[in-house]
C-alpha cells in the first residue's frame, strides 16, 4: 500500500506561484498513475490534474490549463504541481492521489495541504 503526504501549501497573493509536492512511501510510484484534486469550503472535491505512471500523458481541468503543471520524479517517489498565476478561486485543500495503472478510481489519498490565495 502506498502512503502519500503533500507539502508546499500556504498563503500567496493573487498572481503568485506555489509548488506543491506529494511524497510517497511504502511502494514505488512508478507503478501508479497520479492525480491532484482540490476541495474548497462548501464545495465538492474536483479534479485538477493527472499524470500517467511514466509521465507520458497529462490532463488538466479547464480551470487550470495554462497555469498549472503536473510532473513527477519516479526515482525520488515524488509528484509535483506547479501553480502559477494563482487566483482567489484556486483557494482550497489540495490532495494528491494514486491509482494502479489499470483501474479507474483513486484508492490512495494524502491528507491534503491548504492553499489560500488572497486578492
Amino acid at each position: 500500500q502506498v502512503q502519500l503526504v503533500e507539502s508546499g501549501g500556504g498563503l500567496v497573493q493573487a498572481g503568485g506561484s506555489l509548488r506543491l509536492s506529494c511524497a510517497a512511501s511504502g511502494r514505488t510510484l512508478s507503478a501508479y498513475d497520479m492525480g491532484w484534486f482540490r476541495q474548497a469550503p462548501g464545495k465538492e472535491r474536483e479534479f485538477v490534474a493527472s499524470i500517467r505512471w511514466n509521465g507520458g500523458t497529462t490532463r488538466y481541468a479547464d480551470s487550470v490549463k495554462g497555469r498549472f503543471t503536473i510532473s513527477r520524479d519516479n526515482p525520488s517517489n515524488t509528484v509535483f504541481l506547479q501553480m502559477n498565476s494563482l487566483k482567489p478561486e484556486d483557494t482550497a485543500v489540495y490532495s494528491c492521489a494514486a491509482k494502479l495503472i489499470f483501474v479507474s478510481d483513486y484508492p490512495y489519498w494524502g491528507p491534503g495541504t491548504q492553499v489560500t490565495v488572497s486578492s
